[in-house]
């Protein structure tokens, strides 16, 4: 069963956490929610979610993806983590999957996980920071190698759906999409 590692930081953005953890979770695919402390997580905009675990309990555990919800604070807040940044490059070497939606691509870049790849963010992130050996598009989702990267809260659905295509398969996307009668 694949496993997806989903760490929730003050000032997340919600609708994009919980579409993720909701559409991974109908895939049958083993999410753990983790907060960057002990603490329930008030996300952007004001709604209380409860991690799983915490990012240090997660941290002993193996995952096949690490998926970063953005919104604002929250976004900035795993990007000041050093664990996040630590933990995204040991799952890049080892060849794992990486993405993060709507802000959350500016911490792959600052991990450096995003040189020479093809890369969307919401507008006006990536754009702002300095990286010339990165092709910056704005399609919902950008899957480009074990690294993918989506625009915004209104695409987290398509996000999920990629992210369970890779996980899963094309098969269980499309029944997964299906269910939700899109």
């Amino acid at each position: 069963m694949a496993r997806v590692l989903i760490p929730l930081a003050q000032g997340c953005e919600e609708l994009e956490a919980v579409t993720l953890i909701d559409l991974l979770r109908r895939a049958g695919i083993h999410v753990v929610t983790a907060g960057l402390d002990e603490h329930p997580v008030r996300g952007s905009r004001g709604t209380v979610l409860v991690p799983d675990t915490t990012l240090d309990q997660a941290l002993h555990q193996a995952f096949d993806m690490i998926a970063l919800p953005g919104g604002q604070p929250g976004a900035n807040n795993l990007n000041a983590d050093a664990r996040i940044h630590s933990l995204l490059k040991k799952m890049a070497a080892q060849n794992q999957y990486t993405a993060a939606i709507c802000a959350a691509p500016l911490v792959l870049a600052n991990a450096g996980l995003l040189h020479g790849k093809r890369a969307t963010s919401f507008p006006g992130v990536l754009d702002k920071m300095n990286l010339p050996d990165v092709t910056l598009q704005t399609a919902p989702v950008v899957q480009d190698g074990k690294v993918i990267t989506s625009r915004g809260p209104g695409t987290a659905m398509d996000f999920a759906l990629t992210l369970i295509d890779v996980l899963v398969g094309r098969a269980k996307r499309d029944e997964v999409e299906a269910g939700l009668v899109r």
